[in-house]
């Protein structure tokens, strides 16, 4: 099972039988098996077939729509979710819980903040003459780690987390941005649009990893905008993205190394004002490897999803330590 991933202008894309059909100009230019796929990425002018939406759906293949210049999330179709209510009668119970709501954000900031340790003591086997901002970084999440285990379950821990959270994400990309050659512009986190090839590369890899929380969500019966960490907000999936923080850091490591390997590079970007974007050769070879690292990430995902269901399952009334 994999994804398809289509990137390309003028295509259609039709259900015959069992199969997915694509049309170029009228005329088919290829064919894939719906049991052989499990989700299917477009982007750009891409037509479907209502029959190829109602196909993908009945055998729960997800859809995920991204704008054609920047790639933002524009939609997401699903199938059928998961349908034992119980699970989201106890997530909704679970939210109005302070204690609840605080533990789980706790181990939640915790393996974040311990992914991203363990992602800058690789780069630094791999680079050390970056020790220095390496090492930095390494001594402030070491300091941040205490103050978050140390933290007191009450009313004020979620903005407390929060605090350092983003103490911890600066002291992260102070040290991210010191592993990429400078003529890429990378000197910290930007968005909206992204001003470099590395935030261009960082925004699109994040967006598809937020599908796959969103997916592994409905299909674990979980509601995916009933967040325990992030709060609610209109028209974001709040607990896929609790669920996505502790893989940031994997993500980022990656994405460093896409760099360092020459598997994307300068000549794979166009700039336009301010914003940087991933021209289509580029975006070829990003699918590719991305396939491939997030394999792992949805089973983790997937695994963090089931945990939080069979707590709330089993106590209806003060679900614990789902994340532990």
């Amino acid at each position: 099972m994999g994804t398809l991933y289509l990137d390309r202008k003028d295509l259609e894309l039709r259900h015959e039988g069992k199969h997915l059909c694509l049309y170029e100009n009228g005329a088919k230019s290829g064919t894939v098996p719906i049991n052989l796929i499990d989700r299917v990425v477009i982007r750009g002018a891409v037509t479907l077939s209502a029959g190829a939406i109602g196909a993908l759906t009945e055998e729960g293949v997800g859809l995920v729509l991204l704008s054609g210049r920047h790639g933002k999330h524009m939609a997401t179709v699903l199938g059928r979710p998961q349908g034992d209510a119980w699970r989201r009668i106890g997530q909704y119970r679970w939210y109005h819980h302070a204690e609840d709501r605080g533990r789980w954000a706790r181990s939640l900031v915790l393996l974040k903040l311990r992914a991203q340790q363990r992602m800058l003591t690789d780069a630094l086997s791999l680079r050390p003459d970056c020790r220095k901002p390496i090492k930095d970084a390494q001594r402030t999440l070491t300091e941040l780690l205490g103050k978050v285990q140390a933290l007191p379950l009450d009313t004020g821990t979620l903005a407390s987390l929060r605090g350092l959270e983003g103490a911890a994400a600066a002291a992260h990309f102070n040290a991210l941005q010191s592993l990429f050659p400078p003529a890429l512009g990378f000197t910290g986190r930007n968005r909206r649009p992204p001003r470099d090839p590395v935030n261009a590369v960082l925004s699109l890899a994040y967006t598809l990893l937020h599908f796959e929380a969103v997916a592994a969500c409905h299909a674990g019966g979980l509601d995916p905008y009933i967040g325990f960490y992030h709060e609610p907000a209109y028209n974001r999936e709040s607990l896929a993205a609790d669920l996505i923080e502790p893989l940031r850091a994997h993500i980022d490591g990656w994405v460093w190394r896409l760099f360092a390997d020459r598997v994307l590079r300068d000549e794979h970007f166009t700039r336009a004002g301010d914003t940087c974007l991933l021209g289509k050769a580029g975006r070829e070879r990003f699918y590719s490897a991305f396939e491939i690292r997030c394999r792992p990430l949805r089973r983790l995902l997937r695994r963090y999803v089931h945990r939080i269901a069979m707590r709330l399952v089993d106590d209806h009334d003060t679900p614990r330590n789902a994340a532990a």
